[in-house]
């Protein structure tokens, strides 16, 4: 049983003003090739397969035509909802999609435990079973848990971990259950796999990625997923095992949803399983379908640097720009300085940032994210590390902070 795993295709992404239509035209073609290719079985999308609840109808389009192509193919589609994807939106057509070869589980509280419990078929004209999928797309708090009043945070985390373990070991449950009855009927073992769309405890992300706090739970432990052949996951953008587990795995976005992940070789997973359970893991490459390059430097360096980028596009495809400036960034004309750069260049940029604005948003977010872990004297100090100062008027302004803060708790006393 071959099955390709992919997740996070975001359809309908509206990116700094521009459309990623073709981009994903271009990878349903490049998919359809490798089913091909490699005798796939099935695909496997878990998660976020719209960008936002409401996509546009050009998505929905791209969503059909993958479905149609796959079917004409005669490879099984299965689609898991992801923390972007509306479970309106996907369960208006599950019905249909189901003629079509493709299961969509949307969400957990719309299915019960053996719900969750999909076949995959082989490919071809049988479409005998070749694995079993404990389907669990991205889980809501209100899915699983009932909140209770007076619980601290950690007691909260514990009791959604505790929750979601819980649910994972009930389908679980209902998919050895399936297996052992599909081995009595083949005289065969179909190997079972489990999906996810969630953080991990050791998960490296990116910023393009939209953090899930399901209730105060930020990451879910590897161990406290069921004893399966391979877990398939989504929601982090960059591929990676998990844990160093060779059979815990996200296979990333196929296409670079942020300048951030503009490096990143986008892939596949071309999972391999047999009677013996996970045979083979293969990366297969995604081509770049749109240059996206993130400059940094001067107006100096960046002269250069933008001439060299322009190399990557070709004649029906600008590149993509994300430009930020250092030392330069105090000037008020600088998108003017920056347009004047790449006339004539086959780049189009999409975004100007100063250093010094991006190291204050860093430091504004690193804030808000602890503030109720920090005293006032610590905010302080954080910010006034942001400066560039000597040492000697660094000193200055914290002992003037100080004095102050020393005569407003005695005016208050």
């Amino acid at each position: 049983m071959r099955i390709l795993h992919t997740s996070d295709w975001h359809l309908g992404q509206h990116f700094m003003g521009k459309s990623r239509q073709a981009e994903h035209q271009a990878l349903i073609d490049w998919l359809l090739v490798q089913v091909d290719a490699h005798a796939v079985d099935a695909v496997l999308i878990a998660g976020d397969i719209f960008d936002t609840g409401a996509p546009p109808s050009y998505a929905r389009e791209l969503y059909s035509q993958l479905v149609v192509r796959l079917h004409g193919a005669g490879v099984a589609l299965l689609l898991l909802g992801g923390n972007h994807d509306s479970v309106a939106t996907l369960c208006e057509s599950r019905a249909m999609l189901a003629c079509l070869s493709t299961t969509v589980v949307a969400a957990v509280a719309e299915a019960d435990n053996a719900a969750q419990v999909v076949v995959l078929p082989q490919r071809g004209g049988k479409g005998e079973a070749g694995c079993i999928v404990c389907a669990v797309p991205f889980i809501r708090p209100r899915d699983v848990l009932q909140s209770q009043a007076g619980q601290s945070a950690e007691e909260k985390q514990q009791s959604m971990r505790a929750a979601i373990q819980t649910h994972y070991q009930s389908v679980h449950d209902a998919g050895r259950a399936r297996q052992a009855e599909l081995q009595h009927e083949l005289g065969r073992m179909v190997p079972l796999i489990a999906t996810g769309h969630l953080t991990t405890v050791g998960a490296s992300s990116n910023e393009s990625v939209r953090e899930i706090y399901v209730g105060s739970l930020d990451a879910f432990p590897t161990a406290a997923f069921p004893a399966v052949d391979y877990i398939a996951l989504g929601h982090i953008h960059k591929p990676q095992k998990v844990g160093g587990l060779e059979h815990i795995r996200y296979c990333g976005s196929p296409i670079a949803l942020g300048f951030d992940e503009a490096h990143q070789q986008k892939e596949v997973l071309l999972v391999e399983l047999g009677a013996q359970g996970l045979a083979a893991i293969t990366p297969l490459p995604v081509p770049r379908f749109q240059p996206l390059v993130p400059l940094c430097g001067n107006l100096a360096g960046l002269a250069a640097a933008i001439s060299a980028a322009a190399l990557e596009g070709s004649v029906e495809q600008a590149v993509w720009l994300e430009v930020t400036v250092t030392e330069d960034d105090y000037l008020v004309d600088l998108p003017a300085r920056i347009e004047a750069l790449t006339q004539g260049l086959n780049v189009e940029v999409l975004r100007v940032r100063r250093q010094r604005g991006n190291a204050a948003a860093s430091m504004s977010g690193e804030a808000s994210q602890t503030l109720d872990e920090l005293s006032p004297n610590e905010v302080f100090a954080r910010r006034l590390a942001q400066e560039e100062l000597t040492p000697e008027l660094q000193q200055a302004l914290g002992q003037r902070y100080h004095a102050v803060v020393a005569s407003l708790t005695e005016a208050q006393a």
